[in-house]
């Protein structure tokens, strides 16, 4: 599959590159045959032009070999006007056909010399359009030399290109090569998965034993919750999560005292035995018992250090009251009792607003052996 690919994408490749040269190509054949045929136009123009200037020139230099042999006539008529004055006046009617005759002759010079001038004239004009076809030459060969250039450049990155294609050809066959040679590692792979299927099948079926044994032994908090809701019903608020017991300090103190109010110890103590005579009673979760936890919470009235201090004392003086009761030396619980303040650290949050007076509160916690462990292998088992 990964040569088919490959290949389609050397082809691909190539056909694309073959394009672009022969646009390429195209475009420069189009320039060079624009330049080439408007130079032709503009020689040919030229040509004609130069044609036309000859043609006038010898029209100009016949006209003055007529215009000479005219006024070599006529300075041949004023001698003979000069050698005849004396006959003239023997012969005047000769003379005055003569001096008819020279008039007709002025007139006729006159007329030459007119022509002479209208011929200098198209003659300057003529030049004049031989100069402008000389400029527009200069230009056309200023062009085509930079086109020439403009071509020489185009070559140069047209080699340029050549050589970075060889360059990602040889490229190419070395990926080819690095891609054949992982192909038969991958083969040599999989035929050994082929070959270890078996036995990875049964350390699957092995694996899954082991976590339904270890899914047992990590529920056993979720029994515990489930034991202590069954027993206390709802006499008690226990939350649903961590099975955590929660009394109201203003139940318990008064307002920023650590002091225990007198006719709460009541209800302290058959909250306190209720809870902890559930877990203490009960033969399947008093060996999993680890620790008896005594939490002090406040609301966020007030600075940190006030209320941490607060939090420790409260939760100093209910584990003080709960280690003098006889329960508590029946069961021998002092040993896995602790009190701690955690001041608004765990505030509680209603509806995205800090609910006060239920942050204000006791909670009474149980914590087993090893949870941290079964938690992490909770999350273990139950990642996807």
């Amino acid at each position: 599959m990964f040569r088919k690919e490959n290949a389609s994408e050397d082809s691909n490749f190539w056909i694309s590159y073959a394009d672009l040269m022969a646009g390429l190509l195209f475009v420069f054949i189009l320039l060079i045959g624009a330049i080439i045929s408007k130079s032709i136009i503009l020689k040919s123009d030229l040509h004609n032009k130069e044609a036309r200037l000859a043609s006038i020139s010898k029209n100009l230099k016949d006209k003055e070999t007529r215009l000479n042999e005219v006024r070599d006539t006529l300075a041949k008529s004023r001698a003979l006007v000069g050698e005849k004055d004396s006959y003239l006046s023997q012969n005047k009617t000769l003379l005055e056909k003569k001096s008819q005759r020279i008039t007709k002759d002025e007139r006729l010079l006159k007329l030459k010399i007119d022509e002479i001038a209208k011929l200098n004239k198209m003659l300057l004009d003529s030049k004049n359009s031989e100069a402008k076809l000389s400029d527009k030459i200069v230009i056309v060969q200023t062009v085509l030399s930079k086109t020439k250039e403009s071509l020489k450049k185009e070559k140069k990155t047209l080699k340029d290109y050549e050589g970075k294609v060889l360059v990602l050809s040889n490229q190419l066959s070395t990926a080819k090569d690095a891609v054949k040679i992982k192909d038969e590692k991958l083969l040599a792979v999989l035929n050994a998965m082929d070959e270890k299927k078996t036995k990875y099948d049964e350390l699957l079926a092995n694996l899954q034993a082991q976590k339904a044994k270890i899914k047992s032994l990590t529920g056993i908090k979720l029994k515990v919750v489930a034991a202590l809701k069954e027993a206390l019903g709802n006499n008690i608020d226990i939350d649903k999560k961590t099975g955590s017991l929660r009394l109201a300090s203003n139940i318990l103190f008064g307002s920023g005292e650590s002091t225990l109010k007198p006719e709460a110890k009541v209800e302290l103590k058959k909250a306190f035995e209720d809870y902890i005579g559930t877990l203490v009673r009960n033969k399947e979760i008093r060996p999993h018992l680890d620790k008896i936890i005594i939490e002090g919470h406040t609301d966020s009235v007030g600075s940190y250090i006030y209320n941490l201090n607060l939090s420790q004392k409260r939760a100093l003086a209910v584990m003080e009251y709960l280690l003098t009761l006889d329960f508590t030396q029946k069961y021998n619980i002092r040993p896995l009792m602790t009190a701690s303040g955690r001041a608004y650290l765990d505030h509680i949050v209603k509806n995205g607003v800090e609910d006060k007076e239920a942050s204000r509160r006791i909670e009474i916690k149980f914590r087993l052996k090893n949870e941290d462990a079964m938690n992490e292998i909770e999350k273990v088992l139950d990642a996807k």
